[in-house]
């Protein structure tokens, strides 16, 4: 996760440096949503992992409460 979510930081900072130096908007554009790809895939990596691991045992716990939590994370997630 770290590793992903470093390469879309770099991957931000360059955009930046992008708009910095003006070039051009479609350039821009294709690079930002190569970047709003990166955090959306490590989005759901973590939503796929807490739900393997955290949200299996709440069940099992009978913990609504953290399924509840997650609904609204996704629903966040998701906007």
């Amino acid at each position: 996760m770290i590793n992903r979510l470093s390469r879309a930081i770099g991957h931000l900072e360059s955009v930046k440096r992008m708009v910095q130096r003006d070039e051009d908007c479609a350039d821009v554009l294709i690079q930002l949503a190569a970047v709003r790809n990166a955090i959306n895939n490590t989005g759901k990596l973590i939503m796929k992992n807490h739900i393997s691991h955290c949200i299996v045992e709440a069940i099992e716990e009978d913990d609504m409460e953290s399924v509840e939590a997650l609904n609204r994370a996704i629903d966040r997630f998701i906007k």
